[in-house]
């Protein structure tokens, strides 16, 4: 399939730039595969929607402050970095800006000098390896020196805020490690999932620390051959076989984002069951993928012509997804990781 089929329109304002005042008073627009049609909802009621067997699959990782301002030494230029992957203690694969002044052998400063790194490796693709040195822990400057790399779409003169730090998380956020949030999740409460377990309904979870690729471009006009780069997951036993039983007695597996199905379905054997550990969800998901695991799909609103648009078309059909998306436009629906969210059944 083209890249092309996967475009719709949306006019600007509807990207939100802030997060609801109440994580769960978004709205959910409730898509049907089977009857092919769709109905307007509230996410705080999410329950209505859902059956009291359902396994509800979210994903804990937790968004560390990865970005970093600095500057250049001996110049003093200003450099922005945002830490992508960590290869050993101190050593980090890094977006740099600007990258191209940035040679191997080049040395930075963060943190009012609490924090110096040195250039060790480059690439063509902008990457660079960077090793870090300090005198205290590196997660603790991070911390107290670090940003919330918000989405390049989230536009701000100021940037990301102290407001960011805990509204770009979701209030289950436990393993650190994410540079992005499962952004589907940011819309529970903790008196939700009560409410939901109340109800009967089984809450598991599993852990996908999303990288930077979830903001890469498709690159590709032919859907098929774009490949997501890997990104690390872990499953528990426990979870994995609350999941297992639930699909052999025929209950629902509702993913909670689309990190969440990348990860089931990069776990899942071709009998259909997910296998417990550690590994990388390598698995690309585009239309004609045959899902394993995912029954429902909680998501929210992508960006055209992305991968994360194409897993979710894979899912339900493009022409559903693509008329859903305009429907949702029609109707003032706040898009993308601050935005209004899906329910696919």
């Amino acid at each position: 399939m083209q890249l092309s089929e996967f475009n719709y329109e949306l006019p600007e304002e509807l990207i939100a730039q802030e997060p609801i005042r109440d994580r769960d008073a978004s709205r959910l627009l409730i898509v049907n595969r089977q009857r092919h049609n769709w109905t307007d909802g509230n996410f705080s009621a999410l329950d209505r929607y859902l059956n009291s067997d359902d396994v509800l699959v979210l994903n804990n990782t937790r968004v560390f402050p990865a970005r970093l301002i600095g500057c250049r030494d001996p110049s003093g230029g200003r450099v922005e970095v945002l830490l992508i992957r960590e290869l050993e203690p101190m050593l980090w694969e890094a977006l740099v800006r600007p990258g191209h002044r940035l040679k191997t052998g080049a040395r930075l400063t963060f943190a009012a000098g609490r924090l110096q790194a040195k250039v060790v490796a480059a690439s063509e693709s902008g990457l660079r390896v960077l090793r870090f040195e300090c005198d205290e822990p590196l997660e603790a400057i991070l911390e107290s020196f670090g940003e919330v790399p918000l989405p390049p779409y989230i536009k701000r003169p100021a940037g990301s805020t102290a407001k960011d730090r805990e509204r770009y998380q979701t209030v289950y956020a436990e393993k650190r490690g994410a540079v992005a949030a499962p952004t589907a999740g940011l819309h529970f409460t903790a008196a939700l999932l009560r409410q939901l377990r109340e109800r009967g309904l089984t809450i598991v979870e599993i852990t996908l620390h999303v990288g930077y690729g979830t903001f890469e471009p498709v690159r590709v006009e032919q859907v098929e051959q774009h490949r997501v780069a890997p990104e690390r997951f872990v499953i528990n036993p426990e979870s994995a076989s609350i999941i297992n039983d639930a699909r052999a007695s025929g209950r629902r597996i509702i993913a909670v984002g689309t990190t969440t199905t990348r990860a089931l379905e990069s776990a899942a054997h071709q009998s259909g069951e997910v296998e417990a550990g550690e590994g990388l969800a390598a698995v690309t998901i585009t239309p004609g993928y045959e899902f394993r695991i995912t029954d429902a799909l909680i998501t929210n609103f992508h960006l055209p012509q992305s991968s994360l648009l194409l897993l979710v078309c894979a899912f339900a059909g493009r022409e559903l997804v693509l008329e859903a998306y305009r429907h949702a436009v029609t109707q003032g629906y706040r898009f993308y990781s601050y935005g209004d969210c899906m329910l696919i059944l």
